[in-house]
């Protein structure tokens, strides 16, 4: 797999992902085929920043409804990435 199919982009816009950028903690969405160490390495060739930890979970489908039609969003896994002290994603600063 490639570094760019691993990531497949940031979440930045959910409380949680603000608070943890905090710490120095990264949350993004992967490739639901991806383990850890695929996106350690992703991470830190695509950044060039040095990767502590990686965390995974995988979200459940979501059914959703609108009026007689009832749909599924489909789940996705996500990633969130713990950075060393002093590194930093300046993709990520607004």
């Amino acid at each position: 797999m490639n570094i760019y199919d691993i990531i497949k982009k940031p979440i930045l816009n959910t409380e949680k992902a603000r608070d943890l950028m905090n710490t120095n903690e990264y949350v993004f969405v992967v490739d639901k085929k991806a383990n850890k160490l695929q996106i350690k390495e992703a991470v830190e060739k695509l950044f060039k920043v040095k990767v502590l930890s990686v965390n995974t979970l995988n979200t459940k489908p979501i059914k959703a409804r609108s009026r007689m039609t009832v749909y599924t969003i489909s789940g996705y896994k996500k990633a969130i990435v713990k950075l060393a002290d002093g590194e930093k994603i300046s993709a990520y600063e607004m």
